[in-house]
């Protein structure tokens, strides 16, 4: 089964990173947060992945094709012009780098790999955020179901205190981060089906809107209910977070 990320927006709230490159090769402890997502997967056996880029493609494309080397020992014979490879460190992966435009929105996106996916189930996911999410256990969730498409739903942490409040102003209770409402957080299980939710040769579909809102209509949108870890990568406070979690050996992501 093939792996989709969606790996192509400006990431225009990490600005202080993504003015010089995509989002997902944003690190993560010296590895960009696309390895990392890539490595959840593989730990369960799926190492076949179509990436949609966009925003920078160039780089995310020199980064598989320099993988080997930049991994791997080296010894450089500058006078004979030679090189000598030691110890490598590569993955069981086969990637699939597609430009599907800078400006294309997420629906349009998964639209241009339908020729890559053909009629087989796949998996899809957004390029930065990371999760502890059981992925074998979550496809059985999707299967079981018999619906065209599942999505993990999440319960953050809200950014703010929550406070009840009596008639007289007397506030009741005080909870510093309480659970928001079940939210999209990616990980996515799909049928083919899903294709005929989003119209052709059009950039400007937002998966999140028309397909997933008329695939709930008809439906055909099941959840999976995820209360572990799932933390996304939207600001440089959210990668501070991860950078610190994976530097105590404390990434409950880290399933490999």
């Amino acid at each position: 089964m093939k792996v989709v990320i969606l790996a192509g927006g400006l990431g225009t709230r990490l600005s202080e990173e993504t003015n010089l490159i995509p989002k997902p090769l944003v690190e993560i402890g010296g590895k960009p947060i696309l390895w990392h997502i890539m490595k959840i997967y593989s730990v369960y056996g799926f190492n076949d992945f179509v990436i949609l880029s966009g925003y920078k493609s160039h780089l995310i494309k020199d980064y598989f094709i320099n993988y080997y080397n930049r991994y791997s020992d080296i010894t450089i014979d500058m006078s004979t012009n030679t090189l000598e490879i030691h110890k490598t460190r590569t993955e069981p992966w086969k990637v699939t780098v597609l430009y599907t435009g800078k400006d294309t929105l997420t629906g349009s996106r998964i639209k241009k790999a339908q020729e890559y996916i053909g009629k087989e189930q796949f998996m899809l996911t957004y390029g930065d955020g990371v999760s502890n999410v059981n992925i074998n256990e979550l496809i059985k969730h999707h299967n079981n179901s018999k619906k065209y498409i599942t999505l993990t739903a999440v319960q953050p942490s809200g950014k703010f205190g929550a406070l009840e409040i009596n008639s007289d102003n007397t506030i009741t209770s005080f909870i510093e981060k309480p659970k928001e409402s079940w939210v999209n957080g990616g990980f996515f299980v799909c049928n083919s089906e899903i294709f005929n939710y989003i119209e052709e040769n059009n950039d400007l579909i937002s998966f999140e809107r028309e397909p997933l809102e008329n695939l709930a209509k008809d439906k055909q949108l099941n959840a999976y209910k995820h209360t572990g870890f799932w933390q996304p990568m939207d600001t440089l406070r959210d990668k501070n977070y991860l950078n610190d979690l994976w530097q105590k050996k404390q990434a409950p992501w880290k399933v490999w």
